[in-house]
C-alpha cells in the first residue's frame, strides 16, 4: 500500500492530498530511512515516524486497512510506539492518591 493512502486511511491526514504533501516533504521515516515519495510502499510490521502538529508520532503498522473507516477501526491497524506525553498535573494527582 502507498504511504499517502495509508496516512489517509489511518486518519493521520485529513485528505489524500494532505497525506501526499506530508510524504513528499521528506520529514517522514520508514524503518529509520527518510522517505520523500508519496508512492513509497508500506507493509505490515513497518515502523513509521510521522510529523504531527505538536511533534512526531512513531507507529508500527499491525495490519493494512482496506478502507478509510471510523477512527476506532483505523486505530486498530497500528500501535503507537512513542507513547503519550505525561501530563504533569495528572501525574501529581495520581502520586498523591
Amino acid at each position: 500500500m502507498r504511504v499517502d493512502k495509508l496516512l489517509w486511511y489511518l486518519r493521520l491526514a485529513k485528505t489524500r492530498a494532505a497525506a501526499q504533501a506530508i510524504a513528499e516533504e521528506g520529514h517522514m521515516r520508514l524503518n529509520g530511512r527518510r522517505i520523500d515519495r508519496a508512492h513509497q510502499r508500506i507493509s505490515m510490521g513497518d515502523v513509521l515516524t510521522v510529523p504531527s502538529g505538536a511533534g512526531i508520532r512513531v507507529i508500527e503498522i499491525l495490519e493494512l486497512p482496506v478502507r478509510r473507516g471510523p477512527a476506532p477501526e483505523a486505530q486498530a491497524c497500528y500501535r503507537v510506539l512513542d507513547g503519550n506525553p505525561v501530563d504533569p498535573i495528572a501525574a501529581a494527582i495520581r502520586n498523591d492518591a
